[in-house]
């Protein structure tokens, strides 16, 4: 596809922590020009001022998931309440890693999360993980990145796949019918896996597993009536959080398809058209969604403009799926 110099300038003129990430994989610059790029993400915008936001002992807002204490410096709106306040530890690492901040800049923060965080079910240690699909997939995904050995945790996602082959992360409620969001926050986590540590047989087979669940529903539809999933699925935003979406999930195909030195299956040309069926007139792409909940500050454009990070993530995917498709 064809992506305008206005729209690349517009995308390069932003926090390093998207910039980098502009230049790597849509300019295709040399690894020593976005990589310096990429070393800014701790030391000015977005990444360093999070880093700030940090706790003497190691967490953000004096919780795991949850925050352990009212935080002035938070930004709350008044229906905030019936959301997901997204200040805490885990949503804060998620930030950060997700922006390519090294996880030099953050020092001993693995070491204090051990000792000083637990999370809100069971008081469980914080790299140990708990029960939730989600929340164990972004602690696999964080304690590689920081260093911290989660075989484990990547363990269990072996123990707990269902099996029409995805993940849901009210299985300890009963379920036993796969999630989307839960799928892709589990696929997410596992390949991170794969990626830090090297390939592992039985991961690898997991993880193939849960592609297929959401293959063999075209990254869009329910199995059983081939109605769309949901209005969800096709409702584009940064940060996306727990939450899934056809451009989140291409995404994910893109960087397991590149490590699995795979060609892109067909069946993901549906969410490919969901994705560019929402294209404006300037070849951008808008905000279609906003979760509700606290947050440290705002990363993205409001709700019904044109933002910066979907643009680059739509472009990412469609990129990659024009060149090898």
């Amino acid at each position: 596809m064809v992506v305008t110099d206005d729209t690349i300038a517009w995308l390069l003129d932003s926090d390093p922590t998207l910039t980098w990430q502009v230049e790597r994989d849509l300019l295709k610059l040399p690894l020593e020009r976005w990589q310096a790029t990429r070393e800014m993400t701790s030391l000015t915008g977005f990444g360093a001022r999070l880093l700030r936001l940090q706790d003497e002992d190691g967490q953000w807002a004096g919780g795991a998931f949850f925050p352990g204490r009212p935080e002035p410096r938070a930004l709350t709106h008044e229906d905030d309440n019936q959301g997901q306040p997204f200040i805490a530890t885990m949503w804060s690492l998620n930030a950060l890693r997700e922006w390519g901040v090294s996880a030099t800049a953050l020092g001993d923060t693995a070491t204090k999360l051990a000792l000083n965080s637990r999370w809100d079910y069971d008081d469980l240690p914080f790299w140990d993980g708990e029960v939730d699909c989600c929340i164990n997939a972004y602690t696999v995904a964080n304690g590689v990145w920081l260093g911290v050995d989660v075989t484990r945790n990547a363990q269990w996602f072996l123990d707990h796949q269902l099996d029409d082959g995805g993940w849901n992360c009210e299985w300890v409620e009963g379920s036993t019918r796969s999630s989307f969001h839960s799928t892709l926050n589990s696929l997410i986590g596992l390949l991170d896996f794969e990626k830090a540590v090297g390939r592992h047989p039985a991961i690898t087979t997991a993880r193939q597993r849960g592609e297929e669940y959401l293959l063999e529903r075209r990254l869009l539809y329910k199995l059983s009536t081939a109605e769309v999933v949901g209005v969800w699925a096709t409702q584009f935003t940064y940060p996306a959080r727990w939450r899934y979406s056809t451009l989140r999930a291409l995404n994910y195909f893109r960087d397991a398809s590149a490590f699995d030195e795979k060609t892109p299956d067909p069946r993901l040309g549906d969410a490919v058209t969901s994705v560019r069926a929402v294209e404006n007139e300037r070849g951008r792409w808008l905000n279609q969604r906003v979760e509700k909940g606290s947050v440290w500050f705002h990363v993205d454009a409001p709700l019904g403009h044109e933002s910066k990070w979907v643009t680059f993530h739509a472009l990412r995917a469609l990129s990659w799926w024009d060149t090898v498709s």
